[in-house]
Formats: structure tokens, C-alpha cells, sequence
């Protein structure tokens, strides 16, 4: 699978010590989240790479079939009804990609955090617990596991998944009206039943990022690279 064309902020002109991978929600690009790396004000002895992929183009059935940037396709807004697993999939191996591509550039799996927002959250979750080789760590904003019922056979059960102790930060708006906080709620107490290390925060806010939420990111990942 190739990466995808992404933005990427470099740590000015040191190596980086790690590197964040963020994915954006559905219709954006990667430069949605652009704008946060100066809100982290991270110190200069953490210098980290963050890269923001652009999500491919595909028709969204809920969106009338219009071609957007999406990792997978919305079938219905029943949130029981049927995910896309082959976009989810394919976006899933996208994200491996990535990773792979920070591993050939002197990063090491360790040292890779994997993030997302909504639709990108959802890919987050379920590639990285998938990842064979040990990451950083795992944020997953505003969004749920897709294709939860596969977590026993494909993560839990699974000699191929490297994760079972990954640090996960999952967070959530109770405003939320795109994706309820109840879903990301479930998602997180599944985690957390299966033994995962999952951090949760709620906060009084729509289908977005805050800036409370902002500081806890940037806490948690001073505490992922050990600040």
C-alpha cells in the first residue's frame, strides 16, 4: 500500500525524537489540523514530526454519492446499521503505510503516536490495534471503534497485534450531535473491559476540538515521551 500525499510540520532544525500521525474527519484534508501544532506548545527538547494525510476521494452513500475526502464510505446514519469494512480496511492499511514510512525514515514504531478525529479517529483505532510492532501511543477524538465485533479474533486473540498495552487517549464532546458521546463512550468502556489502558475525557462541546482538550493532549503526550 503507498502513503498517501500529506502535510507535514518538521521540529524546526532538529531530529525528530518521534512522530505523530493525524488524520482528519470526513470532508477535510490534512490541514484541518495543522493549526494545533502551535497550540501544543510542545517544548523545544521534544521535537516531533507531525504528519497529516489527506484522506483519498471516494462517494459517500449518506452525502448523495458526492465524491469527498473519506477514509470509508457512510452508509446510513444508524449507528447500528452496516460500516464499510472494505474502506475501513483500506484506509486501515493506508495508516500501516504511514507508519511504515516514518520506520524507513529512523522512527521507530516506539516512538510513533497515532491520532485521529472522527472519521479519522475511527481508522486510528482500529490500525493501530491491529500494528504488529509496539507504538507510542493511540488518540482517538470524537469517534467510536469500527468493526468492534472483530476486536476478540483480530486484536485480543491475535498473536499479530502488538498493542494490548498501548496508551489510548479517547475524547469526546457531550454536545456531539454527529457522532452522540454514547458511541465513543461504548467504544471506550469496550476498550477498557478488554484490559486496554484507555484515558477518557468529556467536555461541554459540539463536534470539535476545545481548548481544554488541547491541554490534556498536550499532558498526555509529554507523558507518552516521557516529559
Amino acid at each position: 500500500m503507498t502513503a498517501p500525499d500529506t502535510v507535514e510540520i518538521e521540529p524546526g532544525g532538529d531530529t525528530p525524537l518521534g512522530s505523530v500521525i493525524w488524520l482528519h474527519g470526513l470532508g477535510a484534508d490534512g490541514h484541518d489540523f495543522e493549526p494545533i501544532v502551535a497550540q501544543l506548545r510542545l517544548p523545544d527538547d521534544l521535537p516531533l514530526r507531525f504528519v497529516f494525510p489527506h484522506a483519498p476521494e471516494r462517494p459517500v452513500t449518506i452525502n448523495g454519492g458526492m465524491s469527498m475526502r473519506a477514509w470509508y464510505d457512510i452508509l446510513t446514519l444508524d449507528h447500528e446499521g452496516p460500516n464499510d469494512e472494505v474502506g475501513v480496511r483500506e484506509s486501515g492499511a493506508i495508516l500501516d503505510a504511514l507508519i511504515r514510512r516514518e520506520q524507513e525514515r529512523g522512527i521507530a514504531a516506539r516512538q510513533v503516536v497515532v491520532a485521529g478525529f472522527s472519521q479519522g479517529g475511527a481508522i486510528a483505532l482500529h490500525a493501530a490495534l491491529r500494528f504488529p510492532e509496539r507504538l507510542a501511543g493511540l488518540m482517538a477524538l470524537s469517534t467510536y471503534l469500527p468493526l468492534h465485533q472483530t476486536l476478540v479474533a483480530e486484536v485480543i486473540d491475535s498473536p499479530e497485534a502488538g498493542n494490548a498495552d498501548l496508551p489510548i487517549f479517547m475524547a469526546h464532546g457531550t454536545f456531539d450531535s454527529v457522532l452522540p458521546m454514547q458511541l465513543g463512550r461504548d467504544s471506550a468502556d469496550l476498550l477498557i473491559e478488554s484490559n486496554f489502558n484507555v484515558e477518557w475525557h468529556d467536555y461541554p462541546m459540539a463536534h470539535a476540538v476545545c481548548a481544554e482538550e488541547i491541554d490534556d493532549i498536550r499532558t498526555w503526550l509529554l507523558s507518552i515521551y516521557e516529559h
